[in-house]
């Protein structure tokens, strides 16, 4: 029986017991490349014939009509990490023959919807999102037009998605620095060591967090609220908590892990008023890379994501035509103190 109220995959699927792009796949015609089985797609059929369902022609348009663009959006290009992802990611496109382009959303749901969009019209093949603030939101956009889609460094439950391991590298990182601080003591708050700098609302910080509270608290048994100072990714509140945890204790910690390059630039800014001496007596950790870190007046423990990695199993996904939700996690490199940090990702 037709329905007054237009239908979509979604309904078709639910009455199929089936996944949306199975229900895809069997209306456009790819289920063979899928192996999709055949009384499976009959079934499909015979559900969307009784909803009366017609296909999105503009969709399979864009599906069927290969452009030979590949999409990127990250949240800014002034970033170190995201640099080396755009930069791997271009790499990988033209390899393949195809032209990538690559925009920036600063994190914005509405920006980001709006690219998206806007690269669905230009025919792109597939796309590749790094850092998204909704996920979800952006996974419905591509597979209402059918576009091959995976989400890199922040995880989407609708679609394959590829990840740092930032759990295990905020653990190393943490135990790394506990290494080279004298004892933690309950009753001093300057012993410690503190995590700074992120959003604990966002997937990578939350993980870099509980890599940090199981590292301490495997070694002193507790981890206090305000050993973590999640003051955002920008400079200038990582140099002002910075500033506010230095006023509090009346100098620095023992031990600081900063949660990115970008939140490090700003300690950076506060650390160079302070005498040589004091900054020395702090150990000091970035997750995150720099190659300049190795010119800083201080040692400093670095933890490496692997662009290079990340970018090429994203591709695996896409090449392969793989759209099943799951999640990869690709370690990180703990690069020490004063080593040559010269070597490529």
């Amino acid at each position: 029986m037709k329905s007054s109220q237009k239908q979509t995959i979604y309904d078709i699927a639910r009455q199929a017991g089936a996944s949306p792009s199975t229900v895809s796949s069997a209306l456009n015609g790819t289920w063979k490349a899928r192996r999709i089985r055949e009384d499976t797609v009959k079934r499909i059929k015979a559900i969307a014939a009784d909803l009366g369902y017609s296909v999105n022609l503009q969709a399979r348009g864009l599906r069927k009509a290969r452009s030979g663009l590949v999409g990127m959006i990250l949240p800014e290009h002034d970033n170190r990490f995201f640099s080396q992802l755009s930069q791997t990611f271009t790499t990988e496109t033209r390899r393949r023959g195809l032209c990538p382009v690559i925009v920036s959303t600063r994190r914005d749901p509405g920006e980001e919807a709006k690219t998206v969009e806007s690269l669905i019209s230009y025919a792109i093949d597939s796309l590749i999102i790094v850092g998204a603030s909704d996920p979800e939101a952006l996974s419905r956009l591509c597979r209402n037009a059918g576009i091959g889609h995976v989400f890199v460094d922040q995880p989407c439950q609708s679609a394959p998605s590829v990840a740092s391991d930032n759990h295990r590298g905020a653990e190393v990182l943490a135990e790394t620095l506990m290494a080279r601080m004298p004892p933690q003591r309950p009753d001093a708050p300057r012993s410690w060591l503190y995590f700074l700098g992120g959003d604990a609302t966002l997937y990578a910080s939350s993980q870099r967090i509980a890599g940090f509270r199981a590292a301490v608290s495997a070694q002193t048994g507790t981890v206090r609220a305000e050993q973590i100072i999640a003051c955002g990714y920008e400079r200038e509140p990582a140099r002002q908590a910075l500033k506010d945890l230095h006023d509090r204790l009346g100098g620095l910690p023992a031990g600081l892990l900063i949660n990115s390059i970008t939140s490090f630039e700003g300690v950076i800014a506060y650390l160079g008023a302070l005498p040589e001496t004091e900054i020395r007596d702090c150990v000091i950790g970035c997750y995150d890379y720099d190659p300049f870190g190795m010119l800083l007046r201080f040692p400093v423990d670095m933890i490496r994501q692997r662009a290079n990695a990340l970018i090429e199993e994203a591709y695996g996904h896409l090449d392969g035509g793989d759209d099943a939700p799951a999640l990869t996690l690709i370690e990180p490199i703990l690069v020490p103190a004063q080593e040559d940090q010269s070597a490529p990702a």
